[in-house]
């Protein structure tokens, strides 16, 4: 039997076009988009009221949410994770997580086996921050989950993930990271700079090398400074580097969010919650790897002050980046949709609202509270006065 829905009556946002009229979506595929006047009887219809229809939020670096993590290695945690972030807009996620070399990696084959079929967000894929990375930068990262650059281990990491690895995190001025950054490179994963103690010119010379993403831009490597400028400028001064920006005013302040998005442009900048356990949770006390950390004012550290991520959604760090930066709703897409898509090379089937994408859709209400999140033509979340779809 055919499944059927439409939306009528949408504000539809789309990264270079904002439209009004209706969706119509079959077995999880957009199929029309217009005023549709014969819709199929069996179709379930929604009337969504003017409110604005986004491209589904796609975070490339979640490593929890609704009290789960990635590293609790348990089916039951991928969909309490899928669920919570499907409350906060986003259709899609890369499950982020650690690799400790000399230790077993339950979580990494728990995704690979049960990530397939989440009740929310899909699981688009994995996201390793290390174990390439550089000991003075790793901050909330374990020191079991850091080594030496070693092709024999990326190797077997990505035979590990079984084929869902998208992104590693790796730190470019350590010794042998060239050659790990030309394997992923050609094994079309993702190698993006972070948790890095690089120089201006070490940064350009990965960035010429083939590294073209950036990990949490300002946060886990060397500050800017006008004598040591250190990667930040040589990131602006790229042409076609992205980098992920957590627009909490907290990790980043307004106003450096406000500089980062002038300097990267609309095509450049990746929103990213980089949420933990807590998020969607009330504030309080949560651990992450075995060590307690204080969820707070939207955002998570550990005892010793040490931010560990967000506890806010990706509807939320939304409308913070707009109101931080001016910008409006059609470059919001690019940054939550379209430019995650394009990266992970998914932006023929995700990142806008065209026929023949996949039916992954947000509707926000004014106030940016999640009104309706939809995942392949399903609806897997309804906010107030949507109950009951």
């Amino acid at each position: 039997m055919r499944r059927i829905i439409v939306l009528r009556n949408a504000l539809i946002i789309n990264p270079h076009s904002e439209t009004y009229g209706d969706i119509e979506i079959e077995d999880g595929i957009i199929r029309r988009i217009g005023h549709l006047s014969d819709i199929n009887h069996d179709a379930t219809v929604v009337d969504v009221g003017g409110r604005a229809t986004m491209p589904g939020f796609i975070d490339v670096h979640v490593q929890g949410a609704g009290g789960s993590d990635v590293l609790d290695a348990d089916p039951a945690a991928l969909n309490t994770i899928s669920r919570a972030c499907a409350k906060f807009g986003v259709t899609g996620l890369l499950a982020t997580t650690i690799y400790r070399p000399e230790k077993e990696n339950r979580h990494i084959s728990n995704v690979v086996e049960f990530s397939r079929n989440m009740a929310g967000a899909r699981i688009l894929g994995i996201h390793l921050e290390g174990p390439f990375i550089s000991i003075e930068q790793r901050r909330m990262i374990h020191e079991s989950a850091v080594t030496t650059p070693s092709i024999e281990l990326v190797r077997h990491i990505i035979q590990e993930c079984g084929g869902m690895l998208r992104m590693m995190t790796i730190a470019p001025e350590l010794p042998g990271a060239d050659k790990i950054i030309n394997y992923l490179s050609a094994s079309s994963i993702v190698p993006s700079f972070g948790h890095s103690s690089a120089t201006y010119e070490k940064s350009i010379e990965a960035f010429e090398m083939g590294v073209g993403h950036v990990t949490h831009l300002f946060n886990a490597m060397e500050p800017m400074h006008h004598r040591s400028p250190g990667p930040i400028p040589a990131v602006f001064e790229s042409k076609t580097v992205t980098a992920q920006i957590i627009s909490d005013g907290i990790h980043v302040h307004p106003a450096i969010v406000r500089l980062a998005a002038d300097n990267l442009g609309e095509d450049r900048c990746v929103l990213i919650t980089d949420a933990v356990r807590s998020l969607g949770l009330p504030d309080g006390e949560y651990e992450y790897d075995g060590r307690k950390f204080i969820a707070s004012g939207g955002v998570a550290r550990y005892i010793d002050g040490t931010l560990i991520g967000t506890t806010l959604g990706m509807n939320e760090l939304g409308r913070r980046f707009l109101t931080f930066t001016g910008w409006g709703l059609k470059a919001l897409a690019k940054a939550t949709s379209w430019n995650p898509a394009r990266l992970l090379g998914m932006h023929k089937l995700k990142g806008s609202i065209e026929v023949g994408k996949h039916g992954d859709l947000v509707v926000l209400n004014p106030d940016f509270e999640v009104w309706l999140t939809i995942v392949m033509g399903d609806i897997v979340y309804s906010g107030t006065g949507a109950n009951g779809l």
